[in-house]
């Protein structure tokens, strides 16, 4: 059985936003302080951290977890990836590399800003051994499956990874469910999945686009993440279908 663990569920900006604005999610509520968007899957002592956020060390402490065997990054966006550093503990603590996936042209842009933990400098070893994301591959007890969505004017990759007969879908950072996407993420029994707001916006799902893709991939089971300062909590637990809720920092699954 697999689980997962959403270490982050807000959008890049996080919840409450700079300045204290926590728009119109109510700040007495817990569930709605949000950083940045992150799942960790479990299979016994394996783990596998889907992206890097600036907030990882905050959620990793917050998981009590000191290492990690894979990590995988969706692409390069600074809220998915600029927490590379923070993979130096992990390294230290583990006394080796991180293994690290991504996309081959994702991989080339991070070696860039942070050449430093691919390569090593001044004596300090790497603190990553990368390797591409294929479109099928095992990580571990895991098989993970990568599709390319697209993320306005971008691509990121969708992952599905299945242990025995279970698999989870994860989907974050896109702005079209596409007809091959809706195949790859047909009847998975957990889908994680992107909802940033009420109403449209150019490079994310918003709520009704992502509603209506769960329904065409036939997914009875989905939890809300990258959600902005405008999906409050507890409103959306009053006005979303059965089987669909919204997730939170720290909630933990089962698949």
């Amino acid at each position: 059985m697999m689980k997962v663990r959403i270490l982050g569920c807000g959008t890049s900006s996080g919840v409450p936003r700079i300045g204290n604005d926590w728009g119109q999610c109510d700040p007495a509520n817990p569930r709605n302080a949000r950083t940045r968007s992150s799942i960790l899957i479990s299979i016994g002592d394996y783990r596998l951290l889907v992206d890097t956020t600036p907030d990882m060390r905050h959620q990793l402490l917050a998981a009590q977890l000191s290492t990690v065997d894979t990590v995988v990054w969706t692409h390069d966006h600074a809220d998915h990836c600029h927490g590379l550093d923070d993979l130096r503990q992990i390294s230290h603590n583990a006394r080796a590399p991180v293994l690290c996936y991504a996309r081959q042209s994702v991989l080339d842009r991070l070696h860039r800003r942070f050449a430093y933990a691919f390569d090593g400098n001044f004596g300090y070893p790497p603190l990553i051994e990368a390797q591409p994301l294929l479109d099928e591959q095992r990580m571990g007890p895991l098989s993970v499956r990568a599709i390319e969505m697209p993320h306005g004017p971008v691509m990121a990759s969708g992952l599905r990874f299945q242990h025995g007969s279970q698999s989870i879908g994860y989907a974050t950072d896109f702005s079209e469910f596409t007809k091959p996407m809706v195949k790859f993420f047909e009847g998975v029994d957990l889908f994680i999945i992107d909802a940033l707001r009420r109403h449209p916006h150019p490079t994310h799902p918003h709520l009704a686009m992502t509603l209506e893709g769960l329904k065409r991939c036939g997914v009875d089971r989905a939890v809300l993440v990258h959600m902005d300062n405008t999906m409050d909590y507890d409103d959306l637990r009053g006005e979303l279908p059965d089987g669909v809720e919204p997730g939170f920092d720290g909630l933990e699954l089962w698949a």
